[in-house]
């Protein structure tokens, strides 16, 4: 049994990250609409809140390919809060509707004006900033120049920035610091808000599900502050990258470019990179999924100038003796696997060890193989089972896709019920063994072909899926907790 208290009984989730809240604006953020949410799954009787990793993101706003491991997003802060601090005013915010780059000029103002106020919070602030010094003056720097280069990559700065040259450094500082100010003002006011509908949740009985990506981006932070710990080279260019070899969601496999670690630098330190990382993860999450956890394992090296994940190899890890630091540094360490794709005994193994839960994904489960670990009657307790994930087509996409045969096989598995897809595979994973279950909020609103988060191997067009209260039926709520009450949830 897991050793942390969010799998000491059987629970329920929802996956949903907070881009995907209602709102006015062209994604959610964790404001006035995260709240009204928390409240949903409270009077649903669902006690988990999963998400996807909250980092700052690229324009592609992809959250697994983020500029720094440990600060949050600025585009999820809410105007809404700074409006009632007193740090925005209304007159602002109908000056300046907002959209992701007046947000920016938003947030310019609302630093100018906390910092003349310098009212009871100002000394929290100052007290943040020399506690997430570590990370946040690198990010901070970084984030400053890298605006200023019209968001170019910091690979492709000046080679005096690009390499950190003392002089440059110090000159950029110098030149940026209002914008450096005003950055660091963001995470501030990210981290307390972030805190704040933590304990609104906690209080109400919700736990936070996060999701830390195993990887890097290379355009991030951290690569360019520790270049060292990285397949980079002396010019910032990465030597090899991480993916994976061809599997269900792609023929090619997925070239994800990250650059891969140098591990053995790492272990030298005592994982400090890795503690840290943990660190803030835990300080936002009650529980995290590790992304990718076969990669603690074995890593899949593609050479850099490879256009596809085709040519790659399977490179060992560390990864007993950096979870073993983890386990020494945390206790306990509330982590969830995500073990999906190619899993080898090596890695059910290393898991196992640490008595860390797995996933189990419905939407894999019907192969006509009896055996298949997914299918419900082979579930563990001590795993959590997904109708479908982030990366999957919304369930009733995915049913209606199935050929007639595979529909049959459905059906008859789920013991040909008279509800309409996907309640059937919903009950099927309430009623599984694994201590969590957890439903796309898709799913849950039982939404057809279009409402997908993300396809795996592809560029455009995800991230950018979001639900209204119109689509939630006015008898949802207590059609979930008849269910977790049935289900013993």
């Amino acid at each position: 049994m897991s050793a942390f208290h969010l799998l000491d009984k059987r629970r329920s989730g929802i996956l949903l990250h907070p881009t995907s809240l209602p709102g006015p604006h062209d994604h959610g953020d964790i404001g006035h609409q995260a709240y009204r949410f928390i409240e949903f799954l409270q009077s649903s009787g669902i006690n988990v809140w999963q998400m996807l990793p909250l980092g700052p993101t690229h324009e592609d706003r992809s959250p697994y390919q983020c500029l720094s491991v440990h600060a949050g997003d600025p585009l999820l802060i809410s105007m809404d809060w700074l409006k009632d601090r007193g740090w925005l005013t209304p007159r602002d915010m109908n000056k300046h509707p907002v959209d992701d780059e007046i947000r920016t000029r938003s947030l310019d103002i609302a630093c100018k004006r906390f910092l003349k106020l310098k009212d009871d919070s100002y000394e929290q602030y100052r007290h943040f900033t020399r506690q997430q010094s570590s990370w946040l003056d690198d990010y901070a720097l970084f984030v400053a120049i890298r605006t200023n280069l019209k968001q170019t990559g910091w690979m492709d700065w000046p080679a005096d920035l690009r390499d950190r040259e003392p002089d440059a450094l110090g000159k950029a500082r110098k030149k940026l610091k209002k914008d450096i100010e005003r950055i660091k003002f963001e995470q501030f006011v990210f981290f307390r808000q972030w805190h704040e509908l933590k304990q609104y949740a906690n209080e109400r009985g919700i736990f936070l599900f996060g999701d830390m990506p195993i990887f890097v981006a290379h355009d991030s932070a951290e690569v360019w502050a520790h270049r060292e710990l990285f397949t980079i080279d002396e010019h910032g260019q990465a030597i090899t990258v991480a993916g994976v070899p061809p599997d269900y969601f792609s023929e090619q496999g997925q070239r994800w470019g990250n650059p891969l670690y140098h591990w053995d630098t790492m272990q030298q330190d005592g994982f400090s990179w890795w503690i840290n990382r943990m660190q803030t993860q835990l300080d936002l999450f009650d529980v995290v999924r590790i992304d990718h956890f076969r990669g603690f394992e074995a890593c899949w090296e593609i050479p850099a100038d490879a256009e596809t994940a085709i040519h790659g190899q399977w490179v060992r890890t560390p990864g007993y003796a950096l979870l073993e630091k983890l386990y020494a540094s945390f206790n306990p360490l509330p982590i969830i696997a995500e073990d999906l794709g190619t899993i080898t005994d090596e890695v059910d193994a290393l898991r196992t060890a640490f008595n860390i839960p797995g996933m189990k994904i419905l939407q894999f489960a019907f192969s006509g193989n009896p055996s298949n670990p997914y299918l419900p009657h082979n579930h563990v307790e001590d795993c959590v089972v997904y109708t479908g994930t982030h990366d999957n087509d919304t369930t009733l996409s995915w049913f209606n896709a199935l050929t007639p045969e595979l529909q049959h096989l459905v059906k008859d598995y789920l013991g040909n019920s008279s509800e309409a897809m996907p309640w059937p595979i919903i009950r099927a994973a309430m009623a599984s063994v694994a201590r969590l279950c957890v439903f796309p909020m898709q799913d849950i609103l039982a939404l057809d072909k279009g409402h997908r988060m993300n396809v795996p191997g592809t560029q455009e067009g995800n991230w950018s899926w979001r639900f209204t209260w119109q689509q939630v039926p006015d008898d949802l709520a207590s059609r979930l907790k008849y269910l977790t009450h049935l289900y013993g949830r």
